[in-house]
């Protein structure tokens, strides 16, 4: 309830960002309905069927992900002073958090079993009914145990995931209690008799050899194991590697070139900070590059995430593209664009989340320069110059790491 109440008080921007992750969920959803009807029109095909369900894994990856980073930045479920008093603390605001993400799931995944009930012609009375049931496998009931097991996934990993990454870390815990229990100093403290200063923050850009190297392991593996001909465009999932599927080290090699993209985007767009404020820069390159280094944490692994789905896309279309001559039928069909529609377009709506997070995080210094007397002007020149520099190190190192990840099975 107090949920609930929340919603219907929050900010327009904050209503929006609910609205897409019920969007987001409602995608998924479809597309495990797709998986499940086609399970039960044919269960002879264990393997076809059970393929289209694996393929489901990167939408609801990508579903959590973005239901994650809405609730992060949900002004709602931020600590506040006297919150405590009434049995809010950090801990049952990112259950509260929780909640609000499995509301917007749950009221997602239930607009799309209508949606997919009415294309099958299971309601009938509107002029869409039955549309689409050769597509969605129409002349075969649905189990309703299963229905609602599958629907149930998605709001229940992505209130997991908010209960978990947003539950106060113990050392913040310990911060807090310790500040709240601490006297008021009447006197000043000499330098040299202050309490130690904490341990410095790991560097956000520790990661990227970790991620080059990642990136290198991902990429040798598939030169390893992919010299098999150019795929087959008329199989469910034609990857070379493997006769009549895919190759486990083929695909182990994608998803590590993936993971080592996204552990290298904070260090990335920290270095494109610091090459903006290298040598003698102008104020704008210089407020550019500060501001750049200092959010490379915030926006940096969505930014990663954001390549990596790019990358495989590109690497996907080129592959595909050379099989295909035009004479046989396509290898994307409706549901496989449904399908990359919604996890680019939750990748995407991540990346300018965490980008207007941190835009929100940095409003109070934005208002100091403005009253120093500094035009505005200057920031939007900042943010596009920002802007510019992050596609021009990232759209290239994308498409390289794509054509890199197609070459094995190209050549």
């Amino acid at each position: 309830m107090l949920s609930l109440r929340l919603a219907r008080g929050a900010h327009p921007l904050v209503l929006l960002r609910r609205l897409l992750v019920a969007i987001a969920a409602a995608g998924v959803a479809f597309l495990l309905l797709c998986a499940l009807g086609h399970a039960v029109a044919d269960p002879k095909a264990t393997g076809e069927s059970l393929v289209r369900l694996l393929w489901c894994v990167l939408p609801l990856a990508a579903a959590v992900h973005f239901a994650v980073a809405v609730a992060r930045t949900d002004p709602a479920t931020r600590p506040r002073d006297g919150l405590d008093a009434i049995g809010l603390g950090p801990v049952r605001l990112s259950l509260l958090a929780a909640a609000s993400t499995a509301v917007s799931c749950s009221l997602g995944s239930a607009a799309a079993l209508l949606v997919y009930l009415e294309l099958r012609g299971s309601l009938g009375g509107t002029p869409l009914s039955g549309a689409a049931a050769g597509l969605l496998d129409g002349g075969a009931p649905l189990p309703w145990a299963a229905t609602l097991t599958l629907l149930g996934l998605l709001p229940a990993l992505a209130a997991g995931a908010c209960a978990v990454v947003l539950r106060p870390r113990r050392e913040q815990r310990r911060s807090a209690a310790r500040h709240a229990t601490a006297p008021a100093p009447t006197l000043p403290v000499p330098p040299e008799q202050s309490v130690a200063a904490p341990e410095a923050a790991r560097p956000v850009y520790a990661g990227l050899p970790w991620g080059v190297t990642i990136i290198a392991c991902g990429l040798a593996l598939e030169a390893y194991v992919g010299h098999a001909p150019v795929p087959k465009p008329d199989a469910l999932l034609a990857l070379p590697g493997q006769s009549g599927g895919a190759s486990p080290g083929l695909l182990g090699g994608w998803l590590l070139a993936s993971m080592g993209l996204v552990l290298a985007g904070p260090g990335l767009t920290h270095w494109c900070g610091a090459l903006l404020a290298a040598g003698r820069p102008g104020p704008v390159r210089m407020l550019a590059g500060r501001i750049l280094q200092d959010a490379a944490q915030r926006i940096g692994r969505p930014l990663g995430v954001l390549c990596a789905v790019a990358a495989g896309t590109l690497a996907a279309v080129e592959l595909y593209g050379a099989a295909w001559d035009g004479t046989e039928p396509s290898p994307f069909g409706p549901l496989t664009g449904l399908g990359a529609a919604v996890v680019m377009a939750c990748v995407t709506a991540t990346a300018v989340t965490a980008a207007l997070d941190t835009r929100q995080a940095r409003s109070e210094t934005n208002a100091a320069i403005l009253r120093l007397g500094i035009p505005a002007s200057m920031l939007r020149g900042a943010a596009a110059v920002r802007t510019c520099v992050l596609l021009a190190v990232l759209a290239p190192l994308t498409w390289l790491i794509a054509e890199l990840t197609a070459l094995p099975l190209t050549r």
